[in-house]
């Protein structure tokens, strides 16, 4: 038997495949790049993956072993430690059931900042200039369509639900464009972070918000933070950018909001049963959306891929994890954190 530690890979690489066969040097490397998730079931109660210490998964990966949640991590075998997920989101993986079992879980902060909030610029300008109707327009031959004017982001106000890494990210090009920022988050920034941004309560978020941009994980507590009763609470007219997690959005309530005109206009990436989304948004001229884009860059995706390697070799070499989810920090088994 190999004293070699192992090493699964859960999916398909798109920009590291040299980068993972290069960690045969020092790894036995393991792979599940396709299959079913019966069949990695079987293969976790077989002994195939008896000596595996950690895996390289994704979001995208859960089409194949579907999600990490407390069926399939009670079959990891009890040499299974880590999980280096390639994803700055992690509703896929039940983070309670993996701390139960000590396995501890890294994503992929930071590297996503930059793409995510490009993304959420290009949604908030898209849905404050009405842009939907004239893009459609001008591809049928209709030229202009039935343009409504817009509104310039020059002196309003972007509230920003969850100030993390893709909130800050969002904030500091909102300010380029002349935007007041408040934001609120379960506890306030140190104000170093905040550089000008007010927090403010959830409700007065919702009151004072122009443009509310959702950029907060989700998570039992979130899933639906905002429905009807926060909608009615807002300023009406506001405009609504999503670009974390669709299900953050009773999406049937907020296309009944769109079509009041409490909410004037909708940018969204993400969607609450992805990839359907809901008709009353498909037919509806001021949602200006994208399918899941966020991160769709050659630059933030190879970055990615990096991190969730790093984070594995950090785990398995050392015991440490460059990015640990939140959940896990400060749990007396997680391991250290490491220096990036």
């Amino acid at each position: 038997m190999s004293s070699r530690p192992t090493v699964l890979l859960i999916g398909d690489l798109a920009h590291t495949n040299k980068e993972w066969e290069s960690l045969s040097s020092k790894y036995t490397l393991l792979e599940f790049r396709k299959g079913t998730r019966e069949q990695f079931l079987e293969n976790c109660r077989n002994g195939t993956y008896d000596a595996v210490r950690g895996c390289y998964r994704s979001n995208v990966s859960t089409a194949i072993t579907g999600p990490f949640d407390k069926e399939l991590v009670a079959l990891l075998p009890e040499s299974w430690r880590f999980i280096a997920h390639n994803g700055a989101g992690y509703d896929n993986i039940d983070v309670d059931a993996c701390s139960a079992r000590k396995i501890a879980v890294s994503s992929t902060p930071g590297a996503v900042d930059d793409a995510t909030a490009d993304v959420g610029i290009l949604l908030l300008l898209g849905a404050l200039r009405q842009a939907h109707e004239p893009l459609v327009a001008l591809r049928e031959g209709r030229w202009k369509g039935r343009l409504r004017l817009g509104h310039d982001p020059r002196g309003k106000t972007l509230g920003i639900l969850g100030m993390g890494g893709i909130g800050r990210a969002m904030a500091h090009r909102a300010r380029s464009f002349g935007m007041e920022i408040i934001y609120h988050n379960r506890r306030r920034l140190d104000p170093s972070l905040e550089k000008g941004a007010k927090y403010v309560s959830f409700d007065e978020l919702l009151a004072r918000s122009d443009v509310l941009s959702l950029n907060l994980a989700l998570n039992a507590s979130t899933r639906h933070i905002i429905s009807a009763p926060e909608l009615a609470k807002t300023k009406k007219g506001v405009v609504i950018v999503n670009t974390a997690r669709g299900a953050l959005i009773n999406e049937a309530d907020l296309v009944a909001a769109l079509e009041s005109g409490q909410v004037s206009a909708v940018g969204l990436d993400v969607f609450e049963n992805e990839p359907e989304v809901h008709p009353g948004l498909v037919k509806n001229d001021r949602a200006f959306l994208l399918p899941h884009l966020g991160t769709s860059t050659y630059e933030t995706q190879r970055d990615m891929e990096l991190l969730v390697l790093r984070n594995l070799q950090e785990a398995v070499d050392h015991g440490k994890m460059l990015t640990l989810v939140s959940e896990q920090k400060g749990l007396e088994w997680t391991p250290r954190e490491a220096d990036s």
